[in-house]
């Protein structure tokens, strides 16, 4: 058995696609009630999986709190941006994770989760170029030498 893909269920297929498309992602199939991304998630409409489903609409519960979806970025400040542009409702701003990486958590138009972090890779190289060496970066983040050596090196 090979693992596909999440899919969670939104009220509006239009407003969810341009939400993600803003987030980024890029359609690779559209099946009108049902949109897969490139990234490995699918949408689906809400009226079509309950009926899918044969449980009703109604059963399908909304800012549930027990999944989300995780994206990373290399631009998470102006990703913040946009998303308080937009006028999403954050579950927290940026904020600093303990071990280093800055990440922020917010609702999607039907209230799933999303979260929003820098990638590791830049996690060590904002704390390269905060003067900190391999070995202090290691400690503080817990990443292996080799993978805090690897990011330094392609960025340079």
């Amino acid at each position: 058995m090979k693992y596909v893909c999440s899919l969670i269920v939104v009220k509006n297929m239009q407003r969810s696609r341009t939400f993600y498309e803003k987030l980024g992602q890029k359609v690779k199939y559209d099946f009108g009630e049902n949109i897969e991304f490139d990234g490995g998630f699918s949408i689906h409409l809400e009226e079509h999986f309950s009926k899918l489903l044969g449980i009703g609409q109604y059963n399908i519960l909304k800012k549930s709190n027990n999944f989300e979806l995780y994206f990373e970025t290399e631009k998470i400040g102006r990703v913040y941006d946009e998303m308080k542009e937009v006028g999403v409702e954050f579950i927290h701003e940026v904020r600093e994770q303990p071990w280093g990486q800055r990440v922020m958590r917010f609702y999607d138009p039907d209230y799933h989760i999303i979260e929003v972090g820098e990638s590791m890779e830049s996690v060590a190289i904002r704390y390269f170029q905060s003067g900190m060496t391999v070995e202090d970066i290691c400690r503080r983040t817990s990443l292996p030498g080799e993978f805090v050596q690897k990011a330094i090196d392609l960025r340079e």
